[in-house]
């Protein structure tokens, strides 16, 4: 598995922008969010049961993380139309201010080492990316398990301090001195 300080693969992906079938696939590259931080977390399938709990959770903590300059994306290994499918179905994913991007031909999950060898699926894996590309956080859990989106951004604003933070660090709180 690729992990902190490696760069972030390259990629190219379809991404659901939209519920409007006329607008609602983009591509979508390592490219497309040029000087911002990423934060690109994996969910097993579409249509299950942990995985609408986290994507919900993390767009209500959008406007969080636009504050912070940092583009959300999510992926899983389910066809862009499966996503657009998911989303009108699923009320809680209308209105999802993310993309949701397709890596139906699990290249994105394989080359980061996530592809779960028996279940055949992305590993619930999220991914801190700085703007230069490289890896910054990696929170892998078990496929029965739902992340925190709230760690992911209190993580993110750690890192954006560039300084030490101590455990259970937030936002505004003093950071460490060196002695």
């Amino acid at each position: 598995m690729l992990g902190i300080g490696q760069r972030f693969p390259g990629f190219s992906l379809t991404g659901v922008v939209s519920n409007d079938l006329k607008a609602a696939f983009q591509p979508l590259t390592e490219d497309s969010f040029p000087g911002k931080w990423k934060v690109v977390f994996f969910w097993p399938k579409d249509f299950t049961f942990v995985c609408p709990t986290e994507i919900a959770a993390f767009g209500k903590l959008e406007r969080e993380f636009q504050a912070r300059d940092a583009q959300v994306l999510g992926v899983s290994i389910d066809s862009e139309f499966v996503h657009l499918a998911w989303r009108k179905d699923k009320e809680e994913l209308r209105n999802l201010p993310f993309p949701m991007l397709s890596d139906i031909k699990r290249e994105l999950s394989s080359r980061l080492g996530i592809l779960d060898p028996e279940a055949g699926v992305a590993q619930r894996a999220t991914y801190i990316v700085d703007p230069q590309g490289v890896i910054r956080f990696v929170y892998v859990t078990d496929l029965n398990v739902g992340r925190s989106p709230e760690e992911v951004l209190r993580v993110l604003d750690a890192l954006q301090t560039d300084e030490l933070c101590p455990c259970n660090w937030k936002q505004g709180e003093d950071t460490l001195q060196a002695a």
